[in-house]
């Protein structure tokens, strides 16, 4: 049996997310954890006519969600309101994901884990560093979901040139997963050009989209049903490969470097960093291998380098928040109201 668990299940993210995910046959128990009508929810979905039985999981049954899974998605966290960044949302969503890290490695601890809460650039690091103090980090199997940048890119090149078929054109990205940390390839999309006026609007889109939705959505949440689609993308193909046994499965992620040790001194080189999202293969442990970064564009270089601060402030700030605690962190309860992530 695979147990997949969705942790802030009752969000914004979390139930579009667990309606996709229950129409999988490869997931056969899907477990709704959260703080609010996680119970709700399960009996919702538990009336779809797929084979997965669902069960829902309150605040204080954190170990029978988790218990034996198999995959682990983590969408909780607090909705990004106009006027925030991502980096803003740090504070509340850190303590979050850290407990439920903590989860992870009392009930299943050779899970698979999959980062939606934002800030993702800080977040990631924040459950490596836990699975690390207890001895249990495997590279391979903890990644940030940045799918929605991809989806963003390919929806969006596609209102340029409509001859581009928006599910067909895969546009890699790299970096991280907010802002200026998005870079967008899109120099390699075959046969296309785009204009210096174009990319800069391109990219800038592409970089904001969250604060379009944000915006449009007037106070009332962040992007919901694009990060669930995009999240939801994202777990089915690491399923396909991990369960199934499919191969060159490709996805953009954001993940420890050392998931891949002969790609690791190149990125290293590169970057300075030891968190980055690229094109990774997947294969049954996670992570088969990370694709080797291609040659990028001038204008490309010039994104990354503008990026790559940016990241590294990003990631010591999420590695500091296990390894030095500041008294002052106080973290939310492990179970802190999750609507939605913000994406």
């Amino acid at each position: 049996m695979t147990v997949f668990v969705v942790c802030g299940a009752a969000g914004g993210i979390g139930q579009p997310l667990s309606l996709l995910l229950k129409q999988s046959s490869v997931v056969t128990h899907l477990a709704l954890y959260d703080v609010v009508n996680a119970a709700g929810v399960a009996a919702d979905l538990s009336h779809i006519n797929t084979p997965s039985i669902v069960t829902g999981h309150g605040k204080d049954d954190m170990a029978n969600a988790l218990k034996d899974a198999h995959t682990v998605v983590i969408p909780a966290g607090v909705p990004r309101k106009p006027g925030m960044t991502r980096d803003d949302l740090f504070k509340i969503n850190a303590g979050i994901v850290r407990d439920l890290a903590e989860g992870v490695v009392r009930h299943c601890p050779n899970a698979f884990v999959l980062v939606i809460s934002n800030p993702v650039n800080s977040t990631v690091p924040i459950v490596c560093e836990v699975l690390k103090k207890h001895g249990i980090f495997d590279p391979k199997k903890v990644f940030g979901v940045s799918t929605l940048d991809v989806v963003r890119s390919s929806r969006f090149v596609s209102e340029i040139n409509s001859k581009l078929d928006p599910q067909a054109t895969r546009v890699t990205v790299i970096g991280g997963h907010s802002g200026t940390t998005i870079v967008p390839l899109l120099s390699l999309i075959p046969g296309q050009e785009f204009t210096k006026e174009q990319l800069d609007k391109l990219t800038h889109r592409i970089q904001f989209g969250g604060d379009e939705v944000v915006k449009a959505k007037d106070g009332a949440g962040s992007a919901t049903l694009s990060m669930a689609y995009a999240g939801a993308r994202f777990t089915l193909h690491l399923l396909d490969a991990v369960v199934l046994g499919k191969t060159g499965i490709v996805e953009s992620t954001y993940v420890n470097l050392a998931a891949d040790a002969e790609s690791t001194a190149a990125f290293r080189e590169k970057t300075g960093l030891e968190y980055f999202a690229q094109d990774v293969e997947f294969g049954h442990k996670g992570v088969e291998r990370i694709v080797p970064l291609p040659t990028l564009s001038e204008y490309e270089e010039g994104l990354l380098k503008v990026a790559i601060p940016e990241l590294q402030a990003n990631i010591a700030k999420g590695s500091k928040f296990i390894t030095d605690p500041a008294p002052s962190a106080a973290p939310a309860p492990a179970a802190a109201p999750a609507p939605a992530a913000s994406n």
